[in-house]
């Protein structure tokens, strides 16, 4: 049984991995969902585990775009910074929540990442490049990030680019490299508060975290052989996110007493 488990972690790591290097950003919102039903993780301890390891893989993944430029150091310091609070004081709050309950919520937040992940593949977004730079919306944007982020125990990256390009007009490449510091740094808080707490399976957040590189460059080099096809395979993967997100909502509406 332990070994089969093990075999599942690596594997729902590596598929998370592979996702992201194949498409980028909202991968990581299936880390939780593939722990909790895949490799058969508490929920709480699904959350913490998904947590740490998704933190480790945007540190490795931001190394990368360090070296090649695209990180604008001022503003992803700041949003990492502010957002880091933010994910404490929201971890805090959804270790204290039922845990279908969390789920359930988790799973409105999916359906949010589908549509905003349909929007991007239809070229939705603005690049925001002629924006100046607005310090009230950085703060404001990263505390409700990180809020986010700690609560629901995932990477936000979904939700901070979108939240660097508006409130410092930064490009979207900018934007996508900048934003990884900030998904690792609130994480690997994220998953701090969860281990203090006892609820982070460290061999599972190994074995995830091993399965998540090999994914992740499998995904980058085939995701240079796919450039014309990304709109596709990105309305693809936002439908399977909805289909797991329903599955969520019918597996825990009863925590809320809905019938579904």
């Amino acid at each position: 049984m332990m070994v089969l488990q093990s075999v599942l972690a690596v594997a729902s790591g590596g598929l998370v991995g592979f996702t992201l290097g194949l498409i980028g950003g909202g991968g990581s919102i299936m880390a939780t969902p593939l722990l909790l039903y895949v490799v058969g993780l508490p929920p709480h301890a699904a959350i913490g585990t998904g947590a740490l390891a998704v933190s480790f893989n945007a540190f490795a993944n931001f190394a990368g775009h360090a070296r090649a430029g695209n990180v604008r150091w001022r503003d992803a310091g700041l949003f990492a910074a502010i957002g880091v609070g933010g994910a404490a004081i929201g971890s805090w709050i959804g270790k204290d929540v039922d845990g279908q309950r969390l789920l359930f919520l988790f799973a409105l937040l999916m359906m949010a990442v589908g549509v905003l992940m349909l929007r991007r593949g239809s070229g939705g977004g603005a690049s925001g490049a002629h924006e100046p730079r607005r310090l009230p919306l950085v703060i404001l944007a990263a505390a409700c990030v990180g809020l986010l982020s700690g609560f629901f125990g995932i990477g936000g990256g979904f939700l901070i680019v979108p939240g660097l390009i508006f409130s410092t007009g930064m490009p979207m490449l900018y934007a996508v490299g900048s934003s990884l510091l900030a998904v690792g740094a609130l994480g690997l808080t994220t998953a701090a508060s969860y281990a203090a707490s006892g609820l982070v399976d460290w061999p599972i957040a190994a074995e995830y975290i091993v399965g998540g590189l090999a994914g992740g460059y499998l995904g980058m080099q085939l995701a240079c052989r796919l450039a014309t096809r990304k709109a596709v395979l990105n309305r693809i993967f936002a439908g399977l996110v909805f289909v797991v997100a329903l599955y969520m909502l019918y597996r825990n509406a009863a925590a809320f007493g809905l019938a579904i």
